[in-house]
């Protein structure tokens, strides 16, 4: 079988490690704990900033995936990088492929126009900054021939699992219950959302086909509705009529003074005040669809959240 080490055992790296245990391929999935739900991974427990272990975690692995974030998102930019460099590290030392998850952060504001991977990097804050530093980072090190990199970029993530995105427990969850959903921006501008299982499909295709490394790749996603036509939807199937909060700039910083995690979505605002849609062309042309109807994905996060207990 086939060695391959997922660092991250969040929302979207474990949907990673399962879809290559159901391949058939020998997993290693890594976190800080050494606990994870994941029958038939062997769960490893360290610190994946220390050079030193995840050489150790990484030795034999055919391809190394990148799941990892900063625990808190207030010091993204100091938490964030080190982390990176410690996955790189173990890598480069095993002569994996390289595989890293990536948001849409370091285009900045793109005026409507859609988002491709040509697009210059403008980033318009620290974490904006710090990403489009980590990218440049990763692509320097497949240039100098060190590991050969795979870098996969998603969009707001939404599906079974997934409460704290833009699209999670504020829509679903508020569904089921009948409640008001809570979004940012304008919901009625075109913003496309990852559905984390393609996210994953696609992140294994990254680490397993050929033609994938020294580049950037737009993950796959459905069609691109705006916003409040999602939530039309999903609550259409939750049997209840939809009503929607839109918060601004102004209410942002105002929830920030009881939630000052609220503060830190600001850098973000305007991904959702315009359109906002995602091309992935270059990724479907390479390996195919893989995405979801999002119809069939919205349905699939709608039914997670009905097993929930903690919604009445």
């Amino acid at each position: 079988m086939t060695r391959h080490v997922v660092f991250g055992t969040g929302q979207v790296g474990r949907l990673v490690a399962a879809r290559l245990l159901r391949e058939g391929n020998d997993v290693v999935a890594v976190n800080r704990t050494g606990r994870a739900d994941l029958p038939g991974a062997e769960v490893v427990g360290g610190d994946a900033t220390d050079p030193a272990f995840t050489t150790r975690v990484a030795a034999g692995a055919a391809a190394v995936y990148c799941c990892l974030n900063a625990v808190h998102y207030a010091r993204w930019a100091e938490e964030f990088p080190p982390l990176q460099r410690g996955v790189l590290a173990g890598a480069e030392a095993a002569g994996a492929r390289l595989v890293v998850l990536d948001n849409l952060y370091a285009y900045g504001p793109v005026g409507g126009r859609d988002l491709v991977e040509t697009l210059e990097a403008r980033p318009t804050s620290r974490k904006a900054a710090t990403r489009a530093a980590m990218t440049a980072e990763l692509l320097e090190a497949h240039r100098a021939g060190r590991v050969a990199v795979a870098i996969g970029r998603a969009s707001d993530y939404f599906g079974p699992g997934t409460t704290r995105s833009a699209l999670g427990e504020t829509v679903f969850a508020t569904a089921l219950a009948g409640r008001t959903a809570q979004v940012m921006g304008d919901p009625d501008q075109p913003h496309s959302y990852s559905y984390t299982p393609d996210v994953a499909a696609a992140l294994v295709a990254l680490g397993t086909r050929p033609g994938a490394t020294g580049a950037v790749w737009h993950l796959p996603v459905a069609e691109t509705r705006t916003t409040r036509q999602i939530i039309d939807h999903v609550y259409a199937r939750a049997g209840h009529r939809p009503r929607t909060l839109a918060a601004g700039r102004t209410t942002l910083r105002l929830l920030g003074l009881v939630r000052p995690e609220m503060r830190e979505y600001l850098h973000t605002l305007y991904q959702f005040t315009g359109r906002w849609v995602v091309d992935d062309g270059k990724f479907r042309a390479a390996f195919g669809d893989l995405s979801t109807p999002l119809d069939d994905a919205l349905a699939a996060t709608l039914a997670w959240y009905r097993t929930r207990k903690d919604i009445p």
